[in-house]
This record gives structure tokens, sequence and C-alpha cells, in this order.
């Protein structure tokens, strides 16, 4: 009986225990719960009224850690006075700023932005595309634009938005400038001449190197240190630097070097329904000249596919010209100087992405910009490389089933264990920075505010903003000009080197010829 009296007692002492321990055990779990939650709530609450600053800002000594940055105070008041905006996206959906870096969206920085670096392009592209592309090369340091526009591109619509930002110079190509281009120097010197009077790419390479030459002279009336040629379908990509800023690569270049070489990468789509390439596109294929030579050769067939060469188009890259006496243009692709043979660099990660024939509608508006006959002969003497050749013949003659078809086959990548395969062989790479800043713009309302700006100030000023325009645009051309068309006679055989023409990677067949050596 007293052994039953024991054993019953004892679960009782137990369950006196547990009663007593478990509340405290709850209440310690509910308060290691509930800590670091308010705490998460707290620096969020913090964060979203902008009322937490990162103390390494203040540390640093360069106040200009990313381009476009604004202070602290400017960010505040762009953030409140954003909210209250209801600008509406013209180029994409309504939304408040998202990316602190891009409050400021002019970018209207001038001399304080060391090294000043100036981009030239001609181009007839219009907003959907000169818009992203200017903004992104901002967002990187640079700050100013010469900008030789025709077609889409010199329309009113298009060019009075161009004309209205910060560091942008329009250069229209009236009759008045080609008078002008027509009397310049290098129509009497041999570096040139053999793409003189001729068709489609060479007189557009004729014009490029004429434009180029009428930018050294303009970025040399500002003061620009450095002066890069690119097209519109390009972006620098500033990989290598601690900073994703091309202000910082050029300014840790040495001061003997004069040119710097950006090899190419070239976009590799995957769908063949692109409509912003900048936005949708990612993966690239990689230069030679940042591959190991086994590895490019090893799966140069693979990675060819059919095509007539390892890239669609160019593979000898672009490059950025130190500002100085004596520069010319050597071609769309390189510079030269009149006096000196210049000292070259090329960069070992930093490149330029070439998005080529990313949409399926660029077949066609190539074909209609020749008039060339889609004859394997006739396009030879209009086109330089064998892609654009081949590709001109398919936009002329093909249906658009045809057309859609060959598009698929020659351009866009849909076998994913190839893709897989040169992924991880090093060939392809995906690059994603430039996609995620030029989307950050967009959802930051960057392009809207700058169209919605542009017609604000036209239909406040009237007439006034329309004569003021085009005063500016004619200064612009006329300051171009002044320099442009002296003549030296002071020439030698190296500054006569021959211009440098869009060149195509290395072939297979060019390794298989070398002797071998024992």
């Amino acid at each position: 009986m007293a052994g039953l009296l024991n054993s019953s007692s004892k679960p009782t002492v137990s369950s006196s225990y547990s009663s007593t321990s478990s509340p405290s055990s709850s209440r310690l779990l509910l308060l290691v719960t509930l800590l670091p939650l308010s705490l998460a709530c707290f620096a969020f609450v913090l964060q979203w009224r902008g009322g937490l600053d990162d103390p390494v800002t203040h540390w640093s000594t360069d106040h200009h850690e990313f381009p476009g940055m604004a202070t602290i105070h400017e960010k505040r008041s762009l953030r409140r006075s954003g909210s209250d905006s209801g600008c509406v996206d013209l180029l994409g959906q309504s939304r408040a700023p998202s990316f602190p870096y891009f409050r400021d969206w002019k970018f209207d920085y001038h001399s304080d932005l060391k090294p000043r670096i100036c981009i030239t392009t001609s181009t007839s592209a219009g907003l959907e595309q000169t818009l992203p592309w200017i903004f992104f090369h901002k967002v990187i340091g640079v700050s100013t634009f010469y900008l030789f526009v025709e077609g889409k591109a010199a329309s009113p619509n298009v060019s009075r938005v161009l004309e209205t930002i910060p560091g942008v110079k329009v250069i229209h190509r009236t009759k008045e400038l080609e008078e002008q281009q027509a009397k310049s120097r290098i129509w009497n010197e041999t570096w040139l001449s053999s793409f003189f009077y001729k068709p489609c790419n060479y007189e557009l390479f004729v014009k490029q190197s004429l434009n180029m030459e009428m930018a050294i002279t303009m970025a040399k009336d500002a003061g620009m240190e450095w002066i890069i040629h690119l097209d519109t379908d390009e972006l620098i990509h500033p990989s290598g630097t601690h900073e994703y800023s091309l202000r910082k690569l050029l300014g840790n270049i040495s001061a003997d070097v004069d040119i710097v070489i950006f090899p190419n990468y070239e976009s590799s789509v995957e769908r063949d329904d692109i409509k912003e390439p900048f936005s949708e596109v990612s993966m690239f294929k990689k230069n030679y000249d940042h591959l190991p030579r086994d590895v490019y050769f090893g799966s140069y067939k693979e990675a060819t596919r059919g095509n007539p060469n390892y890239f669609l188009t160019y593979g000898n890259g672009k490059a950025a010209a130190r500002v100085q006496d004596h520069l010319r243009p050597n071609g769309a692709h390189r510079w030269h100087n009149y006096r000196k043979s210049p000292n070259e660099v090329k960069l070992e990660e930093a490149a330029v992405l070439h998005y080529t024939y990313p949409r399926f509608s660029d077949l066609t508006s190539r074909r209609d910009r020749c008039g060339c006959k889609p004859t394997k002969v006739d396009v030879k003497r209009c086109f330089m490389l064998e892609f654009d050749r081949a590709a001109f013949i398919i936009a002329s003659t093909a249906s658009s089933e045809e057309m859609l078809q060959w598009y698929r086959e020659h351009v866009v990548w849909t076998d994913e264990k190839l893709k897989l395969k040169l992924l991880r062989k090093g060939i392809l790479t995906r690059i994603y920075a430039p996609m995620v800043i030029i989307q950050e713009l967009r959802e930051a309302g960057v392009f809207s505010s700058v169209v919605t700006s542009a017609h604000m100030s036209l239909s406040k000023d009237g007439n006034n903003s329309s004569s003021t325009l085009s005063s500016t645009r004619e200064s612009s051309q006329a300051t171009g000009r002044r320099r442009v068309l002296e003549a030296h006679l002071d020439l030698d055989n190296e500054s006569q080197a021959s211009a440098i023409p869009p060149q195509s990677p290395p072939r297979l067949e060019a390794t298989q010829r070398e002797p071998s050596s024992e």
C-alpha cells in the first residue's frame, strides 16, 4: 500500500515541476523569437525613412563613389518630391524611384568628375535604344556624348529629347555639315582611301571616320581627357575595377599610354522575340583575346555553329584614345596620331559588349538601309563581313517564315546542352550588370523623366525653345568644324597607316596552315 502511495505521488511532483517550468520556457522562447524580429522591423523602418546613413561613406575621400550619386540631403528631398510627382512613364511602367544612385536623373556633373570621358557615335536609332545607351554610360562615368544623327535619330521628336540631356551634343547631318566635311584633310590622305566611293558599310565607315575627326576637335575644346567611338548597339563593360566604373578604369591607366583597346564580346541571344536587348540579353561569347588559345580553337567549330566565323560580325574590339594634339581616327575601331606611333595597351578583363542582330527585325532594318543587289558578287561590294552578306541576301530573297527559320538556326542559341558545355569551358559567359543597371534606370523613371521634361520645356517655351535648340545645334556643329578642316603637310609614313576595318576573329584554318615547331 505504501509502495502504491509512493508510486502515485511521483507523477504529482513531476507534474507540479512541469507546470511551473512551462510558462517560463514559453516566455523565454517568445522573447528569443520577438527580439530579432523587433530589431529587424526597427532597422527596416529606419532604412525606409532614410534615417540610417552608411558610415563607410563618411570615411571615403572620393565623393563620387558611383557616378550620379547625390548627397544624402538631396536624396531625401528627391525621395519626398518623387513620391508626389505621379509622372507617367512614357517608355515603361509608372513607378517611384527605387535605386538610390539614380535619384538625380539628369546626371549633370561637370569638371569635378575625373578623368573626363566622352563618347562619339553616328546613329539613326530611336529613343528606345539611345536613352538606355546614354544613361548606362553616364552611370559608369561618361560625362559627354557627341551624337551625329540622321534618320530616326534626327527626327524632331527624338532629337528634341536628346538635346535636353546634360552633356549630350547633337550634330545633325545637314547640307552645310556635308559641305564642310567634303573639305576635310582626310580626302587628301591615303589611310582611308580604299573605302572611298563605295556603298553601304564602306560609306558608313568613311562617314564615321569624318565624324570622329570632328568629335576630336569638340573634345579638345571641351577639355575631355579620353574619347571613345561606340555604336549605339554597344556597351562598355568595365570589368576588373573595384567599382563598376569606366572612370576608375581609365584613371588607372599609365600616363604614357595613348590608346586603350577593349576586346569585344558578342551577344548570344536565346530567344527570337527579343524587344529590348540591353534589358533581355545576358549571355555573351568571349573574345579570342580573353580565352586560352587551346580553349578557343578546341571549341571553334561548336562555337561557330555553321556560321562563317567565330563571331557573327567583327572581333577586333573598340578603343579609347587619350585626347591630345595630332590625334586622328583610324577607322571606326581604332585611333592614330599624325606625329607618332601611339602606345597601345589591350585590357585583360574589360570589354565592349556588342549586341549583334539581337532582334529578328534587325535583318530587315539592315536590308532597308542598303540598296545593293542580293547577289554574292554585289554584296561583296557593299559589306565587309561574310555574315552581313549572308544576312542581307536572306532578308532580300526569303519569305518571312524562311527568314525566321534562318535566324533561329544562325543567331538564336536554343541547344541547352551546347550552351551549358560552352559556358563551362568559358567560351560563353553570363554578364548581368548592364541589364540590372538599365532595368533599375527604367524602374526609377529616368527615361520617362527625360521625355516628360523635354515635352514640358517645349510646350512652356514654344517657339523660343525651338529657336534655342536650333541655335545650339548650329553652334555645336560650328565648334566641330573650326579646326577639323585645317590643312597640314607634316605627314610621314607612320601617320598614313591604313585604317583598320571591322575584322573577324582568328579562323581555325589559319592555325592549321601554321608550320609546327619541332
